[in-house]
């Protein structure tokens, strides 16, 4: 009987020493550890940008258009199932807006899902333009343009409008030019720098770009 009552006591301890050990705040942990491992996922509380406690503002961002074939339609273009070769050659492109560079993006003039590709097209958004064609003919910046889906004329860029103190100026290589700058001609190696924004909003236009070798 003694043998007994001891086990029994020392099983008792057992269970006492168990709970001491767990503590009342075991039952806290796992909801604990959610909340650790959440803010290590999303780096904790994220606070706004700038110092005003606003995010900064965006820079103009006009995407390629998702439906590529119909914008090279509107271009008055065909679209090829492979690049032309009989023409190869190509301009670079620029875009300031409010004396901020505008990404140029990839893919313009190409469609992904269909496998076609118009001969004014784009690869990447290094702003290089392709001029790839199984004909000799003129191809325009107002068409690249269309295809881009950016309004483009003498007055107009996207949603911007000359006026007001805004300005919009078209230069090739450096040099300023006139007339309606949708009827543009790319011509080989051509720097075209488009530029909307007012006199004060200083933009370096450049005139050149450095070509990579075998462009």
């Amino acid at each position: 009987m003694q043998t007994r009552r001891i086990a029994i006591g020392v099983a008792v301890l057992a269970a006492a020493v168990t709970l001491a050990a767990c503590g009342p705040d075991d039952d806290k942990e796992p909801s604990d550890a959610a909340s650790s491992t959440t803010a290590a996922a999303t780096g904790g509380a994220s606070s706004p940008a700038g110092t005003d406690g606003k995010a900064p503002a965006s820079p103009v961002n006009w995407p390629a258009p998702a439906d590529a074939t119909a914008r090279v339609k509107a271009a008055g273009l065909p679209m090829l199932g492979a690049e032309g070769q009989v023409l190869h050659i190509h301009s670079h492109l620029d875009v300031f807006v409010d004396g901020k560079a505008v990404t140029v993006p990839a893919d313009i003039g190409i469609d992904l899902v269909k496998q076609q590709i118009s001969p004014l097209h784009t690869h990447d958004t290094s702003g290089v333009v392709h001029i790839e064609s199984p004909v000799k003919a003129d191809f325009t910046l107002g068409e690249f343009m269309t295809e881009w889906n950016v309004p483009f004329g003498k007055d107009t860029l996207g949603t911007f409008k000359a006026g007001g103190g805004k300005e919009l100026h078209v230069y090739v290589n450096g040099t300023e030019q006139t007339g309606d700058p949708a009827s543009l001609k790319l011509g080989a190696h051509d720097e075209i720098a488009v530029v909307y924004g007012t006199p004060a909003e200083k933009v370096q236009v450049p005139s050149q770009y450095t070509w990579p070798e075998g462009l």
